[in-house]
């Protein structure tokens, strides 16, 4: 039980540095202060990422979830893909502002669908 305890904490600290992360770094970039893709900002989240993913991969396991049973985790997992996405367009410096906006607020708005499902875990 402690080996489940101390994962799932880590999980959710990663998971929370992961989505302050990514506020900072749409932060700077919105307001033209660039320099951030010069700095540890450019590599620490793929560092915490790969925690974040190794932990929820221990979780699922240790809880013998199944996706294809439990269909929350299935469309978490899912959101989580967008989220992927949606970050890496509205990071991309070639895209236009107008994209990088709409995928920024898709990222958001799909972050907070997560954060629901792995709170309320609901029957889907």
């Amino acid at each position: 039980m402690f080996t489940y305890t101390l994962i799932k904490h880590t999980h959710i600290t990663a998971a929370v540095l992961s989505i302050s992360l990514f506020l900072l770094r749409m932060g700077m970039e919105f307001s033209g202060k660039t320099h951030w893709r010069k700095t540890f900002l450019r590599w620490m989240p793929h560092a915490n990422d790969t925690l974040l993913l190794s932990a929820a991969i221990a979780l699922v396991i240790i809880g013998s979830w199944n996706p294809a049973v439990f269909h929350w985790l299935a469309v978490k997992i899912a959101l989580v893909f967008g989220y992927v996405i949606a970050g890496f367009f509205a990071l991309r410096q070639s895209a236009s502002q107008r994209t990088r906006m709409i995928a920024s607020v898709l990222a958001i708005v799909q972050v907070g669908f997560i954060l629901y499902l792995a709170i309320q875990k609901p029957v889907l």
